[in-house]
């Protein structure tokens, strides 16, 4: 296996061609000799990548590979030749986007007794729309599986992290799933779910600390679209450089995925210092056209100063949701938090996205377009806030 570094984990993502899984796997073996076991079949772990020589999830036509350097160079020749080895990169290590410290503001006079500000900002609190039918997939570093604010709750959950349950040692994913999908009247405190009565799929894809892999991401896709998830909800990514080029891995997985009736939804980043006049540029995997990106607004409608933007031609924000202090679940005995991030917008848009899908019935490219089309413009350049603020059908 190649030495990890500059963000990688020392694997590959190998991205096979449409319909070609079994050319793709025997491929694998003939070009570089890799045995490779598809997770199509029975006992296939998708998360045992050190101690396999590859896995294809067969779901979304992608291969996570170990592979020396002289593997690796056949692989990447296979691409440039015919044949159903479409593209090779390193798989990255991915991060749960973490809430930057905030510049000292003014207090918020909202009043948040009864619904949080990003709830009343989207307008959830207005719909007859509740998610109900509506399977969300939250892709993060899990759930807090004996939270009192969803004890009659139904909840699927699955963990891609090896060795980590999906019980919730970090407090991020616990808080993207409230926000996402958590109570309107809970015993303590204001409502804060914008699909409260949507099915929840946790799936854990960041370690308790946090960090993760392109590979068990790509696990936890291929797990909601395999279960017919309309929405994926994903706040993490790793920064880019203006210009890097977005992964045609995900952005093959995305398009697959859409054509499914999955839209996948991923925050854009924290990395701006807009105080400065620095924005940077949406993260991977949000970057990629495929993807919807989000983009945090603050309590007043202003851009969150973390948030990043549309700065070159590789990766756009799509939409903007509520991201600046948000009230939502976090693991016992704290029970509630307030953090701030395109992380916390990004499942207010997931959840908007689950009414819609209950009003309308839209799902894949169709929910895309009803989002973006219904969303509120904003006084701010579509660079940074896309096609506007979402509200609730």
């Amino acid at each position: 296996m190649t030495t990890a570094g500059n963000g990688t984990t020392g694997r590959y993502l190998v991205l096979l061609e449409d319909d070609a899984v079994a050319a793709g796997t025997k491929a694998l073996n003939q070009v570089a000799g890799i045995h490779a076991a598809s997770t199509a079949e029975a006992g296939v772990d998708t998360m045992d990548f050190d101690a396999s020589e590859g896995v294809v999830l067969h779901q979304l036509g992608v291969a996570v590979v170990n592979a020396d350097e002289e593997q690796a160079m056949a692989l990447a020749r296979a691409v440039i030749e015919p044949g159903p080895i479409a593209s090779l990169e390193q798989e990255r290590r991915v991060y749960a986007i973490a809430a930057p410290a905030a510049p000292a503001e003014e207090p918020t006079t909202l009043d948040e007794s009864v619904f949080t500000w990003g709830l009343q900002a989207v307008g959830a609190q207005l719909s007859t729309a509740t998610g109900k039918g509506i399977r969300i997939a939250v892709l993060d570093t899990g759930f807090d599986l004996q939270h009192p604010d969803f004890a009659n709750r139904e909840v699927e959950s699955s963990s891609f992290v090896p060795g980590q349950e999906v019980q919730d040692g970090h407090g991020h994913g616990t808080h993207c799933i409230g926000t996402a999908c958590g109570p309107r009247e809970p015993s303590e405190g204001p409502g804060y779910g914008v699909a409260f009565e949507s099915e929840i799929y946790a799936g854990k894809v960041l370690s308790n600390e946090g960090s993760g892999s392109d590979g068990g991401i790509l696990s936890g896709i291929a797990w909601a679209v395999s279960n017919n998830c309309p929405v994926v909800s994903m706040s993490l990514g790793a920064r880019t450089r203006p210009g890097d080029p977005y992964s045609r891995t995900y952005e093959r997985v995305a398009s697959r995925a859409l054509a499914q009736g999955t839209l996948i939804i991923a925050a854009a980043g924290n990395e701006s210092k807009r105080q400065n006049g620095l924005v940077a540029p949406v993260g991977h995997p949000a970057n990629c056209p495929s993807i919807m990106a989000v983009g945090a607004i603050d309590i007043k409608s202003q851009m969150a100063w973390f948030s990043c933007g549309t700065v070159d031609n590789v990766g756009a924000v799509d939409v903007v949701g509520p991201g600046v202090d948000v009230h939502s679940a976090w693991p016992m005995p704290l029970r509630h938090n307030r953090i701030s991030g395109t992380s916390m917008a990004t499942p207010h848009v997931a959840g908007i996205a689950a009414l819609i899908a209950q009003a309308t019935g839209a799902r894949g490219l169709e929910l895309w377009a009803r989002l973006t089309q219904t969303a509120r413009r904003l006084p701010l350049p579509s660079t940074d806030v896309g096609s506007g603020l979402v509200q609730a059908p």
